[in-house]
């Protein structure tokens, strides 16, 4: 399924939003119920994270058809995202510019493809950031999505509740290269 797969990349918003919307509905179908998973609340979490610096997005498309993504903005030591993290990361990672990949998901078809590690490895490509840093919930997949994020090199960092409605999720992080 991988053979004709097309990697975009996206500085602005308004061109990529529905591919994003509609992705993020097919990935998340089984949680839509839960507030924070709602595609309204993820509608306002996108357009909010839009605004923030150094925004981008990756879609991965067969044929047209958008059937992965993921976005990422730039986080600086002020940011809410360290704020909300315990233990208080080290100032290793807080006191610089660091990438905080606030969305990835492929659907269904393509997981187990490697189209999520592509998608990642082309958000990070053109970054300047010397880390990047994710949230997952631990009980994602029965701890199969934080065992992949190992595999990648992520290492756990803290903990962190972005909103009530959230899980308690996994703070993560690794070298860009």
């Amino acid at each position: 399924m991988t053979s004709s797969i097309d990697l975009c990349t996206f500085h602005s918003l308004q061109p990529a939003r529905q591919h994003l919307l509609d992705v993020y509905t097919d990935v998340r179908a089984d949680l839509l119920h839960l507030p924070n998973y709602a595609v309204t609340a993820f509608a306002e979490r996108l357009d909010r994270h839009f605004k923030e610096p150094g925004w981008v997005a990756v879609l991965a498309y067969e044929q047209d058809e958008p059937i992965g993504y993921a976005y990422a903005n730039t986080v600086d030591s002020e940011d809410r995202w360290w704020k909300r993290v315990t233990p208080d990361p080290p100032t290793e990672y807080t006191d610089r510019h660091v990438v905080a990949l606030k969305e990835i998901g492929v659907r269904i078809p393509w997981r187990g493809t490697g189209i999520a590690r592509r998608i990642h490895d082309t958000l990070l490509a053109d970054r300047n950031e010397p880390y990047v840093t994710l949230m997952v919930n631990p009980l994602a997949g029965d701890g199969k999505v934080h065992r992949l994020y190992e595999s990648w090199g992520y290492e756990d960092l803290g903990r962190s509740q972005p909103s009530p409605a959230s899980p308690v999720l996994t703070a993560m992080i690794r070298s860009v290269r």
